[in-house]
């Protein structure tokens, strides 16, 4: 009788340390199922989950039935084990757990490791091979070996004139450009691209010191002036060479930003309609960045978001912090604008569906504007198109003819004034079909 009371005492306290197990299983798996993405291994955990559930029920159903069958009322005797059994059993199963196996291969595996479920096995052979797959796929980005020698050279005098006023707005035109310059580099770019300028100047200037260039042949022809005139005539090469260089550098942030406003104010009103749908779910506001980011729909939002993203994961900002300062730096006002706005709205305790509701139907309006506006100035670039192009060179070509014809005293022959009608009229629609394609990719 009393063997019986201690086999169903062992069989409850089997039950109750099998159920904790159980409980654990359960919650690494809870763990598991909020980290992953993977709509394959989110099933499966799920169905993992599901059947320790089942198996900690069962569990639970017979721990009645066992006490039901154990008389408490008497104590029960128990055999005591020695210590030194004990610690046998003890080493014994961290010999079991502990001691390595190899394979056949050379690798050696513990058996704790050979003895992982089949969701664990998944698990680390779905991790082992994303980073395999990581390293192979890895490219080095090229580096830029001009900006390096440029740096080496002048990166003192670079970071002297970053205090400076006309500098410090370049900084800023650089940082809201996205170009992949830092501030200190780029001016150095400038510098040793100013200073090989002038070398190129100085050479321009030696070849028109002492020779010309024609349109008859010979082509180059040596010059006749005194050395003195001569540097009169050419001495500006010096001077406009490098000049314009260092401020076409100076000013491409400035264009560059410009250009990267207008196309993400191109893409704001259709991803603000996308994160208000996100926005929905009542998701973190940062998985709405990160998931705008990770769809690629929008490339030039895309490198905004990144920004954001890194000052919070890399820099430690805080999220409200964070929207501020990448409102400060970006080249897009609407972009601006929508970003202080959800700081406001979260410090509030707004409701941030709405808000992107609203901001979206706000921007799209806004957007439709632009397109009508778009229509009617192409309408208005047509008309004008069809008078100086189609109309102007045929009353200019009539009118001369007339005039050849009357003797009017017009030096131009009949295939000659044909001739300058289609060089102008050809001119004409080069620049013309030019600032229609700026036009467009404003």
């Amino acid at each position: 009788m009393i063997q019986k009371k201690e086999d169903l005492l062992t069989g409850l306290k089997s039950n109750v340390h099998t159920g904790k197990k159980l409980v654990e299983e359960i919650e690494k798996n809870f763990i598991l199922l909020e980290r992953t993405h993977d709509p394959e291994q989110v099933k499966n955990i799920s169905h993992q989950i599901n059947s320790l559930k089942e198996k900690l029920k069962n569990l639970n159903d017979k721990i009645p039935e066992i006490l039901n069958l154990a008389n408490i009322a008497k104590p029960l005797k128990f055999e005591k084990k020695k210590k030194g059994e004990m610690t046998k059993i003890k080493t014994k199963v961290e010999e079991e757990e502990l001691n390595p196996l190899k394979s056949k291969g050379g690798r050696i595996y513990s058996k704790k490791e050979l003895f992982l479920k089949g969701l664990e096995k998944e698990t680390i052979r779905r991790i082992k091979e994303k980073k395999q797959h990581k390293k192979t796929t890895k490219k080095k980005k090229p580096k830029n070996q001009y900006a390096q020698v440029a740096d080496k050279i002048f990166s003192n005098v670079s970071k002297s004139l970053l205090g400076k006023e006309t500098f410090q707005r370049l900084e800023q035109n650089l940082i809201k450009a996205n170009l992949n310059y830092s501030p200190t580099g780029y001016i150095s770019v400038i510098l040793l691209t100013t200073l090989l300028s002038a070398f190129v100047g100085g050479f321009i200037f030696f070849f028109f010191l002492f020779f010309n260039v024609g349109a008859a042949i010979p082509l180059v022809t040596r010059a006749m002036e005194t050395i003195n005139i001569r540097f009169l005539k050419v001495f500006w090469i010096l001077l406009v060479v490098p000049l314009g260089t260092f401020f076409m550098m100076y000013v491409y942030p400035s264009l560059e930003k410009k250009s990267s406003g207008m196309k993400i104010d191109l893409e704001i009103p259709f991803a603000t309609i996308h994160m208000a749908a996100i926005s929905g779910s009542m998701i973190n506001p940062i998985k709405i960045f990160e998931i705008i980011v990770s769809t690629k729909e929008y490339p030039a939002l895309g490198k905004e978001f990144i920004k954001l993203l890194n000052e919070i994961n890399i820099y430690g900002s805080d999220f409200v912090s964070a929207l501020k300062n990448s409102a400060k730096n970006t080249s897009s006002k609407k972009l601006g604008e929508l970003l202080n706005g959800l700081a406001t709205t979260i410090n509030s305790g707004g409701d941030l569906p709405s808000f992107f509701d609203k901001r979206s139907q706000t921007l799209l309006f806004e957007h439709q504007i632009e397109v009508e506006k778009s229509a009617k100035a192409a309408e208005t670039f047509m008309d004008i198109y069809i008078s100086v192009v189609i109309a102007a060179p045929m009353i200019l070509m009539i009118l001369l003819m007339m005039m050849k014809l009357s003797g009017l005293g017009i030096g131009l022959s009949v295939n000659m004034i044909t001739l300058v009608m289609i060089l102008a009229v050809t001119g004409v629609n080069a620049v013309f079909l030019t600032f229609l394609n700026l036009r467009r990719k404003q």
